[in-house]
């Protein structure tokens, strides 16, 4: 989580510096383009919980990366988007996962059970939007509606457990959707917008606790900062 904190400091000077450029520009581009890196700080639901299931403390995600801006009309207020990013993300809640020779077992525990529970997904992100926005060659705060789909490839994952019977780590890359996909969604204005993903498939892969199916999956609310 440090490293992502340290390149959100940096690109957010990065676009300082961009805009103290900017205004020494005098010719203005016909042909601009918008967002080229975003920067995003959301907070972690789990849908489609299990019965007793339950979060706790805060679950928060922090993604960055670049976006290509691609725009289709004449007057270039309407754009497509295509870009890659880093994400990671962390989910507090009941489900202790832990592992037995081998095999990955589930257990919804009570309040009180443990100190710390949660779970943690590390993926490659690659954004694809559809980009409304107000702006022209020589205005650079404006409107914006975003909208798109979202695919991710987990590429580590892991479980953390803290109680009263120790502590531990599992990795749970086996029981995971490596593939995570959803739809997305932005509005705002100049730099604070504010977003939303909502994950059209399960973050887990054929696991099930009680006889039913785990299908827990991920919904994404917070900020998102794009920068030129």
């Amino acid at each position: 989580m440090r490293h992502f904190l340290i390149a959100f400091v940096i690109l957010i000077g990065i676009q300082s510096l961009n805009a103290q450029v900017t205004v020494l520009v005098k010719e203005v581009d016909s042909l601009y383009r918008e967002d080229q890196i975003y920067l995003s700080v959301t907070y972690n639901i789990l849908g489609k919980k299990l019965s007793n299931m339950s979060q706790n403390g805060f679950s928060g995600g922090f993604h960055f990366g670049l976006i290509r801006d691609f725009p289709i009309n004449k007057k270039r207020n309407v754009a497509l988007g295509f870009g890659i990013g880093l994400s990671a993300n962390s989910f507090n809640q009941n489900l202790k996962i832990s592992e037995t020779n081998g095999d990955l077992e589930f257990e919804v525990l009570s309040s009180g059970d443990f100190d710390k529970n949660k779970f943690d997904l590390y993926q490659v992100e690659l954004p694809f939007e559809f980009r409304w926005r107000t702006s022209t060659a020589e205005v650079y705060k404006f409107w914006r509606i975003y909208s798109g789909f979202k695919l991710g490839y987990v590429f580590a994952s892991r479980s953390k457990f803290a109680g009263s019977d120790g502590s531990y780590k599992v990795s749970i890359n086996d029981a995971i959707n490596k593939l995570q996909y959803g739809l997305t969604f932005s509005i705002g204005y100049d730099n604070w917008n504010l977003h939303l993903y909502y994950a059209l498939n399960p973050i887990f892969k054929d696991q099930t606790l009680n006889s039913k199916s785990i299908d827990l999956n991920a919904i994404k609310a917070g900020l998102i900062f794009y920068i030129l």
